[in-house]
């Protein structure tokens, strides 16, 4: 999704569902400090300060720069700390950062692959956020991670013919192996996360 579709929401989102069902979470933010992830996260009445100090999650704040250039040594560790750490669930905000530094194409394309192996190997939930391209919401910036991942939501914005209000509308693009709804759905960002309203239409 584009800036303010809520992106990080879910992902804290997804983080959340899985401790109030008893599961361990790992957040890994480019974009964030950890202090900006609490306060977010209780504006939405998640205590994620309270989670981390119970064991149940850990938020990691990553230079994007650090990251890229310790990428291989965080990949060779990553699967490890998920099993250590006994986490179910993971979030990544955002892939583009971390695409962003790498010049190289070919480069690039091999190094997030690489990335999202070694997450598929540590056997966890993986939720990764990325921009969308300048000029479409149907692809990511650099049109790589969709092809490495099981499933595809886009969020973005709908405006009406009309010119009414921008609505916020999301799509499952694909889910592998899996039938699902084809349609968008409008949502919304609350103070209780994102809403989806199921049975409405976008116009």
């Amino acid at each position: 999704g584009s800036a303010g579709t809520g992106k990080t929401t879910f992902g804290l989102q997804f983080l959340e569902e899985g401790l109030s069902n008893g599961e361990r979470g790992i957040y890994i933010t480019l974009e964030e400090s950890r202090e900006r992830i609490y306060k977010s996260s209780k504006q939405k009445g998640w205590d994620f300060e309270a989670a981390v100090d119970a064991g149940n999650l850990a938020v990691l704040d990553l230079d994007p720069v650090d990251m890229a250039n310790s990428l291989t040594s965080i990949r060779s560790e990553l699967p490890r700390l998920v099993e250590d750490f006994g986490a179910e669930r993971l979030a990544l905000d955002s892939v583009s950062l971390l695409e962003m530094m790498y010049d190289d194409q070919a480069t690039r394309r091999t190094e997030i692959y690489d990335f999202a192996r070694a997450l598929k190997s540590a056997g966890v939930t993986t939720l990764v956020t990325s921009e969308a391209a300048a000029d479409t919401a149907y692809s990511s910036r650099f049109g790589i991670i969709e092809y490495l991942t099981d499933a595809v939501f886009v969020l973005q914005y709908i405006r009406p013919d009309d010119f009414q209000e921008t609505r916020l509308a999301v799509e499952i693009q694909k889910i592998r192996d899996a039938n699902h709804s084809r349609e968008s759905k409008p949502y919304e960002i609350t103070n209780e996360g994102i809403s989806v309203y199921r049975d409405a239409t976008i116009f």
